[in-house]
């Protein structure tokens, strides 16, 4: 199993999308399990976008919601970037992929400096 990080970015946004904290619970647990799980996102340095099914609205996969993951290597935790319902968007636009790629080059670099504070004892 894998350490999954959850960014306050996903919290609201999953919170707005309506996921229940089962859903969220279900979707941590199997991530954990499959960190690569979804297809990558061309152009955002390795997100991923995971479709998850809508339980708590009777919905299979293709009517629930799409999670927008980062997995950067077996040193890092699988990030959960956000979360919308699949009626609420299509896809990401070039702007946002971009956004996302250098979003996650700072995550990677701020986790690095916290883990060596850690592990220096600072």
């Amino acid at each position: 199993m894998h350490a999954i990080c959850e960014t306050f970015a996903f919290r609201r946004a999953a919170k707005e999308a309506g996921l229940s904290d089962d859903e969220i619970a279900d979707l941590v647990d199997y991530l954990s399990r499959n960190p690569l799980a979804g297809d990558e996102i061309v152009g955002t340095g390795g997100c991923r976008k995971v479709r998850v099914a809508a339980k708590s609205k009777s919905k299979g996969k293709s009517g629930g919601y799409r999670t927008i993951t980062f997995f950067s290597g077996a040193d890092l935790p699988l990030f959960l970037i956000t979360v919308f319902a699949k009626g609420e968007r299509a896809d990401l636009s070039q702007r946002e992929r971009n956004g996302l790629g250098e979003m996650c080059k700072v995550l990677v670099e701020e986790y690095r400096k916290k883990v060596v504070k850690v592990r220096a004892g600072a």
